[in-house]
């Protein structure tokens, strides 16, 4: 290896700049010249490439977003796309990819990987849907923003004796609203892997006022609806006030926690140690609390495990 370049695709995630620094420093250390890719996968069609030095990542650890810039790039999956995309980086002789995003963007990740590019992905997205990992670089950060504004709207929420509705991403995963939900003492949380009908939902909330409880707190995965007609179809049903907040993309955004600024600098570190052996068309991840790499072939054919017990325990502890 004597260039690689380093990209964030998709949506950004708190940890992302930890893991650029990562990269970048190791890599140094390594006599390795790094580029960094502008925009995702739209830099490698543009050519938009920059060769970093230490001081380029100096006092961006705490940052949230991602200093490359990101974007979603549809041209990248056409055959003319593709083909610019690596004329570009065999014009520029990089030798490996460090991909720094979520599901999509490892999908981009195996296709450089299937036309000879080394490629390391780093599973950044606050998603937590990455089946083959425990958990994915941002998930931490973005949770802890939850827990906070639960925090916030249960002083409200109290105050008025409302029912108020707290609507999160995650898109097609749970794991953002159940572990929220549970951190927090949510009385209901909505997730996709296990509906809840709204007469469900209704009689936990009517069982709540029958013991004297004046206020509760629904967190719902977007995956399962949307805030505002769940709010319509509680009033239908029963009579109680409710309001309701959907956090967006507050959720994105902050300093990153020291556990993704962390494991950031852990699996930037170990994505260039990987390519220096010769070993690529990997994907990092977390199990035990210890930093792993898998086949990406292997990786994205793997179905997400649900949390049963989580959610199980949600409802115990919400009677």
């Amino acid at each position: 290896m004597r260039r690689i370049g380093v990209l964030t695709s998709g949506g950004d995630a708190p940890g992302m700049n930890a893991a650029i620094r990562a990269v970048v420093r190791y890599a140094i250390y390594s006599n390795i010249e790094v580029l960094g890719i502008g925009k995702g996968y739209r830099g490698l069609i543009e050519n938009d490439m920059k060769n970093m030095d230490l001081s380029s990542v100096a006092d961006i650890i705490h940052r949230g977003g991602t200093i490359l810039g990101t974007d979603r790039c549809e041209e990248f999956k056409t055959e003319e796309g593709f083909g610019k995309a690596l004329d570009n980086l065999r014009y520029r002789e990089v030798d490996g990819i460090i991909v720094i995003g979520g599901d999509g963007s490892f999908q981009g990740a195996r296709k450089l990987s299937r036309a000879g590019i080394p490629t390391v992905g780093i599973p950044g997205t606050i998603d937590n849907d990455l089946a083959y990992t425990e958990y994915t670089l941002g998930f931490n950060t973005a949770l802890n923003t939850i827990l906070d504004s639960i925090g916030k709207i249960r002083d409200t929420s109290s105050s008025h004796e409302r029912t108020n509705i707290i609507e999160v991403m995650g898109r097609h995963c749970g794991d953002l609203a159940l572990y929220s939900g549970l951190a927090g003492g949510a009385e209901v949380v909505m997730i996709p892997e296990a509906p809840i009908s709204i007469d469900g939902i209704c009689e936990i909330i009517m069982r709540g006022k029958a013991r004297g409880k004046k206020h509760s707190i629904i967190v719902l995965a977007e995956g399962s609806g949307n805030a505002y007609d769940l709010k319509d179809e509680i009033n239908k049903r029963i009579d109680v006030s409710v309001r309701y907040t959907v956090l967006g993309y507050i959720q994105r955004g902050g300093t990153p926690t020291a556990y993704d600024r962390l494991l950031g600098s852990r699996m930037g570190a170990k994505g260039v140690e990987l390519l220096v052996d010769g070993i690529g068309n990997v994907v990092l991840g977390t199990k035990d609390g210890k930093v792993f790499h898998q086949d990406i072939e292997e990786a994205l054919c793997m179905e997400k495990q649900f949390d049963y017990e989580a959610y199980e325990l949600t409802k115990i502890l919400s009677v």
